[in-house]
């Protein structure tokens, strides 16, 4: 049984939401502002939040920020009925690792909450993985740079996890999608970018601010995919 937090303000969708969940077999926390489920957020662990965006009291991207501060391994699903792409991006950016549009299928919303959780779930092995000074702890979901910790949001550890998988390899767009958030796709795939382009910032400030350090690059392969060069290093 996971540990699930509802943050929706409309009352009709919230109890459909939290209906649905509890039905699935989950411990539902429910939440209609920002301030309670920051309040919800830190009264114990949690293993995935469904974060309205239009909340009326706390922007939910100030909210999923600080989600993201506290519970660190949470996954974040924003609700969004923003039309704009650059509000969905600014959500992805804040922590979120995936986002639905309202209005929304439950089904969608259910299947995606299932594939989520059941990634998370996988055993992981004792395998660790070095490039260069990159060290990715696979049994602990860590990885580090000479001992430092990179700030791994827990879709960007499987990304980062599965690119290394087949290093010097490209892997085509599809395949990480199908991988990493293991659900059918409809639509943009601005979540895999927005992914990419936090892994590639944290290599980046670790590089600037360790001496001699080598690192694998994340290279766009156009047309196609992305490709973890460990030739870079």
């Amino acid at each position: 049984m996971a540990t699930l937090l509802v943050v929706e303000d409309e009352e009709r969708i919230g109890e459909l939401l939290t209906s649905a969940l509890v039905a699935n077999g989950h411990d539902v926390r429910r939440a209609t502002t920002g301030a309670e489920a920051l309040h919800a957020a830190s009264a114990g662990h949690l293993d995935l939040a469904l974060l309205d965006l239009g909340l009326p009291d706390i922007d939910g991207i100030d909210v999923c920020r600080e989600l993201r501060r506290s519970q660190p391994g949470c996954i974040v699903v924003v609700l969004t009925a923003r039309k704009d792409e650059m509000d969905v991006v600014e959500g992805l950016e804040s922590g979120a690792d995936d986002y639905l549009t309202k209005p929304f299928r439950l089904t969608e919303l259910l299947a995606r909450v299932r594939a989520h959780l059941r990634r998370a779930s996988i055993a992981p092995t004792a395998e660790t993985l070095e490039y260069g000074d990159l060290t990715i702890d696979l049994a602990a979901r860590r990885c580090h740079i000479h001992g430092n910790d990179l700030a791994l949001r827990p879709k960007e550890f499987d990304l980062l996890a599965r690119l290394a998988a087949e290093p010097d390899r490209a892997v085509s767009r599809v395949a990480l999608i199908d991988d990493v958030w293991d659900t059918h796709w409809y639509g943009s795939t601005k979540t895999l970018d927005v992914h990419i382009a936090a892994l590639r910032r944290q290599l980046t400030d670790a590089a600037a601010h360790t001496e001699h350090v080598r690192l694998p690059a994340i290279t766009t392969v156009r047309g196609h995919g992305y490709r973890l060069d460990t030739r870079a290093e």
